[in-house]
């Protein structure tokens, strides 16, 4: 009976995982097509929005010729015996075909702005079905990924099934949510930029042989966009993997880390190494960098900090590491059982390591975390 079970159960998870597949296929067609009317809609937007531009600025120049006219017909008519009758006619001539191509004008720019405003709307509402489409291909991808991974533990471990989806769906999901992180920072960041680039090449192109000066300008903005680009990607690539803790190791790299934190929330940073620096093992280096990283991120985010120290203590046989904030701290009894997906990662690092982690923090008085890590002999 218990075997009959696991193979019905398996053949369950692989029809929903089936189903489930599928479903992703169907959303993400979805998120495709809505997010390529939304990239036509908004470059409708912006030829939208000159065109309105231009007939605004057509309707204000038409405005003042209609008012000269009027005024030149009141004078035409105050003083008729002045003028002769072709004068006379081609006044109200000119009037009434200035005031006529105002009113063509004026249809053409109401036209313009009810069009602008629908369209408008239609990219509002194509940005929500976007955002709704991309959550719901991250939850079904972190699923598929969660029921895929878990197979085995669902067919041989039947019993420990429920712990290991809580914690189980938490890495899958963070995995998604980190991708998406990064697909975003690219899109919003380097690519964006890139299109952009491409587009004042485009117009350098134009102005080359025609306007030499401003040509020379397009490209100095150009060398400046291209700089951005670059220093945005390399952010990118620091924050899945520094090339400075291949390179250069632990320390360097924690203070580069500390330095960009500084930049960026004011808060200041303190380091303080002691015992000989030296260079460890690339998985403890790795390891340690995250739960320190982790532990930085958390200061950045909820502590409400103005000072955070690091201390690192290098000795023959242990690594220590200390983190501490004089922030707002919380409540360590009230929080066992209900740490975030970030502590737990970083309990799951250290036991990979086979190190230890303690945490204290009191409401008001800041966080204290203690890293230790052994090393072998």
């Amino acid at each position: 009976m218990k075997n009959l079970d696991v193979k019905v159960l398996d053949k369950i998870v692989k029809g929903t995982i089936a189903a489930v597949e599928k479903s992703k296929t169907q959303i993400f067609d979805i998120y495709e097509a809505a997010r390529a009317e939304m990239e036509k809609v908004r470059r409708d937007v912006d030829r939208i929005k000159q065109e309105t531009a231009d007939i605004i600025f057509k309707v204000d120049e038409l405005e003042k010729k209609e008012r000269r006219s009027r005024l030149r017909l009141m004078e035409v008519s105050r003083n008729f015996r002045q003028y002769t009758e072709s004068d006379i006619k081609g006044a109200y001539e000119d009037t009434s075909n200035v005031q006529l191509e105002l009113a063509m004008a004026r249809l053409q720019e109401q036209n313009l702005r009810r069009q602008r405003d629908d369209l408008e709307l239609r990219l509002k509402s194509l940005k929500d079905t976007v955002e709704k489409a991309e959550g719901l291909v991250s939850q079904v991808g972190a699923v598929l990924g969660y029921l895929g991974n878990q197979m085995g533990e669902v067919v041989t471990q039947i019993e420990s099934l429920q712990a290991s989806q809580i914690f189980g769906a938490k890495i899958i999901r963070a995995q998604e949510e980190e991708r998406r992180r990064v697909a975003r920072e690219i899109h919003d960041g380097p690519a964006q930029a890139m299109a952009n680039i491409v587009f004042r090449a485009e117009v350098c192109e134009r102005l080359i042989d025609t306007d030499i000066a401003r040509s020379k300008n397009e490209l100095k903005d150009l060398r400046e966009q291209v700089r951005v680009a670059l220093r945005e990607t390399r952010k990118i690539i620091f924050d899945l993997r520094p090339m400075t803790l291949d390179d250069l190791g632990l320390v360097p790299t924690i203070r580069r880390v500390l330095d960009t934190l500084k930049e960026r929330s004011g808060i200041f940073p303190e380091v303080k190494i002691m015992g000989e620096e030296k260079r460890l093992d690339s998985h403890i280096e790795i390891g340690l960098f995250r739960i320190i990283q982790e532990a930085l991120n958390n200061v950045e985010k909820h502590s409400q900090a103005s000072l955070v120290w690091v201390r690192i203590d290098f000795r023959p046989s242990v690594v220590s590491a200390v983190v501490e904030d004089d922030g707002r701290g919380f409540d360590s009894a009230e929080n066992i059982g209900n740490e975030s997906f970030g502590l737990m990662g970083m309990r799951e690092r250290i036991n990979l390591l086979s190190g230890e982690l303690n945490i204290k923090s009191e409401s008001g008085k800041g966080t204290r975390i203690f890293v230790t890590v052994p090393l072998k002999q």
